[in-house]
C-alpha cells in the first residue's frame, strides 16, 4: 500500500500536477484513505503538460523526484531501525506479543511463538528474534 502511494505520489510529482489534491507530496508521510482514486483526466493533464516542458526542465523535475525517494528511504530506515530496537527488547520479555506486533495478525507465527514460550521461555525468545529479523 505504501509503495503504490508512494509511486503514484513521485508519478504526479515528476509529471507536474500540482492540482490534484488527493496524492499531496510531503517528506512527511501522512495516513491516506485506501479507497482514493488518481482521476484519469489530472493524469492525461499531467502526463501532456511534462510532455511539453523542455529537456532540461524534465530532468530537473525528475532529479527534484529522486531526492524526494531518497529522503523518504532515510527517514523510513530510520523508524524501521527504532522500530527494530523496541522490539527485540519486548521479544526478550513478552516473545509472542512481539511477533504479534511485528506480523500485525495472530498467525501460525504466533502461535508457535507462544507454544515455545509456554513450554521454554528461551526458545520462545530465540523464535521471537528470528522472526524480528526476519529469517523464520
Amino acid at each position: 500500500m505504501m509503495r503504490k502511494l508512494l509511486f503514484r505520489g513521485l508519478l504526479m510529482l515528476v509529471l507536474g500536477a500540482t492540482t490534484v489534491n488527493v496524492f499531496a507530496i510531503s517528506l512527511v508521510p501522512k495516513p491516506v484513505d485506501s479507497t482514493a482514486t488518481v482521476d484519469k483526466t489530472a493524469l492525461d493533464n499531467a502526463l501532456t503538460e511534462f510532455k511539453s516542458l523542455s529537456r532540461k526542465e524534465r530532468k530537473s523535475r525528475i532529479s527534484e523526484a529522486k531526492k524526494a525517494v531518497k529522503e523518504f528511504r532515510k527517514n523510513k530506515n530510520a523508524d524501521a531501525d527504532t522500530n527494530t530496537l523496541l522490539l527485540c527488547i519486548l521479544a526478550i520479555l513478552l516473545p509472542p506479543l512481539a511477533i504479534y506486533l511485528k506480523e500485525g495478525e495472530i498467525n501460525s507465527k504466533f502461535w508457535i511463538g507462544l507454544l515455545l514460550t509456554l513450554l521454554f521461555w528461551l526458545p520462545g525468545i530465540i523464535y521471537a528474534l528470528l522472526v524480528i529479523f526476519g529469517n523464520a
